[in-house]
Formats: C-alpha cells, sequence, structure tokens
C-alpha cells in the first residue's frame, strides 16, 4: 500500500516513521510519503492560502495551490483525473467520521492520498473537484490536518500485513468485525493481586472457552454502557436546544 500526505510540514512525520509498527510496515513494502505543497504553489514567497471572501477570521488554503501541488505529484495529472486512479481524501471536520469500518475499507485501496487542511482549512473547491472523499477523526478542532492524518495512517497501518508483532493483534480490538463493532474487553497481567485488587478468577482458570465468554460479555457491557452515555448526551443537547427555543 502507498499512503501520499499532501503537507506543509512534512517534517512533523519524521516522528511518526520512527514508531515500531510503521517501521515494520515500510520493510515490509508499504509506503508512507510526505509531499510539501509549497514546493509547487505559483505564488511568490511560498504563498499557499488567502483571507476568506465573505470575511472573518483566519486564512484559507487556495484552489490554485493544491491543484498546482497534485499535478506536481504525481507527473501533470489533472485533479480532476487523479481521482479516477486512487482514494484522495480531505482531512476536514465535515466529512465522514472514521470508525474501524472505514479503516478496513481504506485499508484494502493500493494507493490513498491525505490532503491536509491548515489555518481555517480548504477552500470548499477542494473537497468539491479534488477529493473523492472527505473524513473527520472527531467532533472537535485541531490546529491542522498533520495529526489527523497521522491517526489515520496509524490505523491503516497497524492492520497490514508485517506491521504489527503477532498477525492476531489487531483481529480483537476495540471496534472490530470480531467485537460487533463494542469495545474491547479489558486486560490484566501480574500481579494476579495488588493492594487487594485481584484479577477475576476466571482468567486465572485455564478454561479457554469460558475466558472467551466472559471476554465477549464485557466487550458486551462496554457497548452497553458507550450506548447509554451517548443516549444521555444527546438527550442533555435536546433539552438545551427546548430551553433555549
Amino acid at each position: 500500500m502507498r499512503i501520499d500526505v499532501v503537507t506543509l510540514f512534512p517534517d512533523w512525520f519524521d516522528w511518526f516513521r520512527a514508531q515500531r509498527h510503521v517501521t515494520n510496515a515500510l520493510a515490509a513494502g508499504h509506503e508512507l510519503r510526505t509531499l510539501d505543497m509549497r514546493e509547487h504553489t505559483p505564488l511568490s514567497g511560498g504563498q499557499v492560502d488567502d483571507t476568506p471572501f465573505g470575511g472573518g477570521a483566519g486564512m484559507v488554503l487556495r484552489v490554485d495551490v493544491m491543484d498546482a501541488a497534485l499535478r506536481g505529484f504525481y507527473g501533470g495529472i489533472d485533479p480532476l483525473d487523479l481521482r479516477n486512479q486512487r482514494r484522495v481524501i480531505a482531512l476536514t471536520p465535515s466529512g465522514r467520521l472514521l470508525d474501524d469500518r472505514l479503516v478496513d475499507e481504506l485499508a484494502a485501496e493500493p494507493d490513498i492520498t491525505l490532503l491536509c487542511g491548515r489555518y481555517e482549512g480548504f477552500d470548499e473547491r477542494i473537497i468539491e473537484h479534488f477529493a473523492t472523499d472527505s473524513l473527520s477523526i472527531g467532533e472537535y478542532v485541531i490546529a491542522g490536518g498533520e495529526l489527523a492524518a497521522m491517526v489515520v495512517c496509524d490505523a491503516l497501518m497497524r492492520k497490514l500485513p508485517g506491521a504489527l508483532g503477532h498477525s492476531d493483534s489487531a483481529l480483537e480490538e476495540s471496534f472490530s468485525r470480531a467485537l460487533g463493532g463494542r469495545p474491547e474487553y479489558p486486560h490484566y497481567t501480574r500481579p494476579a493481586a495488588y493492594r487487594g485488587w485481584k484479577v477475576p478468577d476466571v482468567l486465572l482458570s485455564g478454561h479457554h472457552e469460558q475466558i472467551r465468554d466472559w471476554r465477549l460479555e464485557r466487550s458486551r457491557e462496554r457497548g452497553e454502557e458507550r450506548g447509554a452515555q451517548s443516549a444521555g448526551e444527546r438527550g442533555a443537547e435536546e433539552g438545551e436546544e427546548r430551553a433555549e427555543g
């Protein structure tokens, strides 16, 4: 798999490449490239952004700069045609929320490009015309798309063959298909007793079927608790809206 990250800060990813599962994936033949959009800007002084039409604070990444950058990175291919060759994903708070199902979907792709926003984000025409998808890592705002890109890359690359030390490590994880999309069950290790806190007896029993049942039940309980919390938060928000109305 090849992942390309279009960013203003390619050096930020040096630390990320040094992480064990990432180095394992790269050693197995997968690729992670960081592409600096300033290298291809048609504007003087390395400019990549401008003030928003209609006024307001902040700066917006220009569509002509992204056009030139993508053409420069991909041998002159029109970004409109590039979308037919690979997934081009704009990282933006308004995008589809990242979850394990989407990670599996993207991990099956041979090539993807991640576009990192910055400042006030992208000129909307970048999302509309150059991206095949828009993606969000959560309902909050961070300073730019670089950290979001690392989250996406981390989630994808640990699913690739050769990335993890044990091939089963990524099978039963939180929100995986093996757990029905629910959070993972609790884990314990030595010592079996500490300050009066004991490891559940079933985990020390050696009965694998009972352990399996216990783990699935704990995962189910965590899923129900998480669902109840989400429902409570939605109810509180709806109550506030009615009060304001």
